[in-house]
């Protein structure tokens, strides 16, 4: 796939307890994104998610819409791809 990228992502601020997995779950789908999701200890969410460069952007995008989330800061940094990776999965 032309312009695959792979980005290890950390969201802060009200992202535990407001749906946020799940909607990132959806947006993954919708965008034809794989990856994972899930809750850190320290209240934050860690996920990675690949796939084209403008739908990871378009994914952060409508999560800072959303009206239940609130993201005070995203973290993203680029990783190897994972050409086996077919899916995208809540982890727990």
């Amino acid at each position: 796939m032309e312009n695959k990228t792979r980005e290890a992502i950390r969201f802060e601020g009200s992202v535990q307890g407001v749906g946020f997995r799940y909607r990132m779950s959806q947006l993954a789908r919708h965008y034809d994104v794989t990856g994972w999701v899930r809750n850190e200890y320290d209240g934050s969410v860690s996920a990675e998610l690949q796939g084209r460069r403008e739908a990871i952007d378009e994914i952060i995008a409508r999560l800072r819409e959303d009206s239940y989330i609130y993201l005070d800061r995203v973290s993203r940094q680029k990783l190897e791809l994972n050409e086996e990776e077919r899916a995208f999965s809540v982890r727990y």
